[in-house]
């Protein structure tokens, strides 16, 4: 692969990582958001391969499915009572702090992982 190539594959790959953050914080706005950002996340990661942002997908692809998973308990258990609603309030907070995060890891280029580099993210 050329270096051109190469550079294109990083550009591209840094601008759809920060599309999928841009639309994991669209949820508080269209709750459907994320579900595109999963969806771009599982068709693309192929072309990510052995970049930094390899990790980012990685870490938006768990971020979206662990809060659906804690989510649809959350809302079973709201029914049950105020558990359900202080595990969504976890939810909440953990999926802002894994976005708010993920975008700082971005802005930085660096990966997602502790101990990942540019080779291995």
């Amino acid at each position: 692969m050329s270096v051109l190539e190469e550079s294109r594959r990083e550009r591209t790959a840094r601008l759809l990582t920060v599309t999928v953050y841009v639309l994991q914080l669209g949820m508080f706005v269209l709750p459907f958001t994320p579900l595109i950002g999963a969806i771009i996340n599982h068709v693309k990661i192929r072309e990510c391969r052995g970049l930094v942002y390899e990790s980012h997908f990685r870490w938006q692809i768990r971020t979206f499915w662990w809060s659906f998973l804690w989510t649809v308990i959350g809302l079973v258990f709201v029914q049950m009572g105020p558990i359900g609603v202080l595990i969504l309030a976890g939810v909440f907070i953990w999926y802002l702090y894994r976005v708010v995060r993920g975008f700082i890891g971005w802005a930085e280029e660096r990966p997602m992982y502790a101990g990942a580099d540019r080779a291995t993210a």
